[in-house]
């Protein structure tokens, strides 16, 4: 699997601007939409880079795919060059002076217009007879089409998909093999818990300190009190030299200890896809250099987000802004609870996928781990979707309410006593809009000319929007996402309230979307909302927002649910005496 890894190129984060479902295959996702979708909006995203760079750098368009190709690491610039040298040749025969990348995707056939569909375009339409100043190739660049790409070409026309590009087959099998899956790709002995990073290792879930003993993990009750062996993998072990006490029980028997668990979406996984990638300006190879670390983890950053983040920044090149999560605080107050974070939330994640198998991914021990506290938190995916008619495609309010019980029917027999559950209502979705709607997206910055109003309506154009309910110029249709939103999470309170005493093992609230106080909190601070949003996807809070997002949430545990994070361990600081960073991360 790891092999299969290291075949990655541009294309795939280039197609990726659309978090992909968890119930969507390959061969779904990669030809979703109208007007040739994916496939459309990923040559044109190639296209628009390329020629970009060619302005920028003073150089022909072959030059600029190849500098495009050359700011990736070492193991990843094979498959863009194959990719390359197969779409360079297209663009010398076919990319002129008075064309757009929308124009030039159209002329190769990856982009068309449907019969009874209008025509979508990201970019500006070109002006008649006003020729763009661009460098299109010269001949010492120009090569012959093999036998095998013309091949490939007559079939683009026939049947136009991204995937049958050279240099992309491979990222396709990668996606089928990958974005499906939510347990660990290594783990030895079947415990949901991990010694490797990415692959939904310990970004995702604390580090496994013991690979070949299941009952050695994260959030387990010590085994013989870890007199010799962490076997909770909380960094604490041996004995006290002076009383012969064992440390676990010294510091850690009688403190409360519990884990942190998020059943979310792409929002608490992190999705961030980094400006600098769509951001001519802006792009190095310094800015690509944590490509397979982002790949690897399907473009989300759980290890820095709002429930489970525990590292600080140290991606300064793509990511920006501070770290602060849930799991952070648990950890201050209660070194004990090191590593115990389980972060299961999935790009496009719906309350009905949940129920049916994300939720299975989760590992607790109903007698033999500490309890938790849990954040259920699907908090737009199922009043978001990219199609027309997008209300018919809604979750109703009769679907969240059997959604929801079955994963607190499955909770109810899976969390240990002790634990403390939170239905999280969803998100306003408008503000997305009416922060970004004016302002010039990360693709447009060396011309200014796409605005989040463009970007917006051209996702829905090709029918791929994360969010055509909230991403959409139509007020109306913005007002009525929000409604049935409202309604969903009305659902979600009504259950915490009539439910709350059917279940014996955890207590179960209801609790508002943060990004309501959140934002409240941005304009004390200055703040303007915008500057907490993704750049490049316009759909997500970015690390600041997140960061924010978690304070909102850890001032109402406090003041709220005091019991959901345990006391304040007197011991803290003899822990950080005698074990330092506990084995970090």
């Amino acid at each position: 699997m790891l092999l299969r890894v290291g075949q990655l190129s541009i294309p795939l984060l280039l197609c990726f601007l659309v978090p992909p479902s968890t119930s969507t295959v390959v061969d779904n996702y990669m030809n979703l939409g109208k007007n040739g979708g994916i496939s459309c909006i990923s040559c044109t995203v190639i296209v628009s880079l390329t020629e970009q760079l060619s302005v920028i750098h003073n150089e022909t368009i072959l030059h600029s795919l190849e500098r495009l190709c050359n700011y990736f690491p070492d193991k990843y610039r094979q498959q863009c060059h194959i990719f390359a040298d197969f779409f360079g040749n297209l663009l010398i025969d076919g990319f002129t002076a008075e064309d757009s990348p929308d124009t030039f995707c159209h002329k190769i056939g990856l982009c068309y217009t449907e019969q009874g569909k209008q025509e979508c375009h990201i970019f500006p339409k070109p002006k008649p007879r006003t020729p763009r100043n661009v460098h299109v190739h010269s001949g010492f660049f120009k090569e012959v089409l093999t036998h095998e790409m013309k091949q490939t070409v007559n079939k683009i026309k026939q049947d136009p998909k991204i995937c049958d590009l050279p240099g992309i087959k491979t990222i396709c099998d990668w996606i089928d093999m990958i974005f499906d899956k939510h347990d660990p790709a290594i783990d030895l002995d079947d415990d949901r818990f991990s010694t490797y990073s990415t692959l939904r290792g310990s970004s995702w879930r604390g580090k496994d300190c013991d690979d070949s003993r299941k009952d050695f993990h994260p959030g387990s009750r010590p085994l013989d009190s870890d007199k010799n062996r962490d076997s909770n993998c909380n960094g604490i072990m041996g004995l006290d030299p002076a009383s012969g006490q064992s440390y676990e029980d010294m510091y850690c028997k009688d403190s409360q200890a519990r884990g942190v668990v998020v059943l979310g979406d792409s929002l608490s996984a992190h999705f961030h896809i980094p400006r600098e990638w769509l951001n001519t300006t802006e792009m190095s190879a310094a800015a690509f250099e944590p490509l397979p670390f982002i790949l690897e983890n399907e473009f989300d950053w759980p290890e820095f987000s709002s429930v489970t983040g525990y590292l600080n920044n140290t991606y300064n090149n793509v990511i920006h802004g501070p770290m602060n999560s849930i799991y952070s605080y648990l950890w201050q107050r209660n070194r004990c609870n090191h590593r115990d974070y389980q972060n299961l939330s999935v790009n496009g994640a719906r309350t009905g996928a949940m129920a049916d198998t994300i939720q299975h991914s989760l590992f607790r021990n109903r007698t033999a781990d500490n309890p938790v506290t849990l954040f259920y938190a699907l908090i737009g995916n199922d009043v978001c979707n990219s199609h027309v008619d997008t209300f018919a495609h809604m979750t109703t309010t009769e679907e969240i309410r059997n959604n929801s019980m079955r994963t607190l029917e499955f909770l109810g027999k899976t969390l240990p006593a002790g634990s403390h559950v939170f239905l999280v209502g969803l998100v306003d979705g408008r503000v997305l809009y009416d922060s970004l709607k004016d302002r010039i997206h990360p693709i447009g910055s060396l011309r200014n000319d796409v605005t989040y109003t463009d970007f917006y309506n051209y996702f829905n154009c090709l029918e791929i929007s994360p969010c055509l309910g909230w991403l959409n110029t139509n007020e109306t249709i913005r007002n009525m996402t929000t409604k049935r939103a409202m309604e969903l999470s009305s659902v979600l309170k009504d259950v915490a309230k009539t439910e709350a005493s059917k279940y014996s093992n955890f207590k179960l609230d209801y609790m508002e979307n943060p990004i309501f106080q959140a934002i409240e909190e941005f304009k004390k601070l200055g703040i303007q909302t915008w500057e907490a949003l993704e750049p490049v996807d316009g759909f997500h809070s970015n690390q600041l927002g997140q960061a924010l997002s978690a304070q909102v949430m850890w001032q109402n545990l406090e003041t709220k649910y005091p019991d959901a994070i345990g006391p304040m361990n007197p011991f803290n600081d003899k822990i950080k005496a005698v074990f330092g960073n506990q084995g970090g991360y």
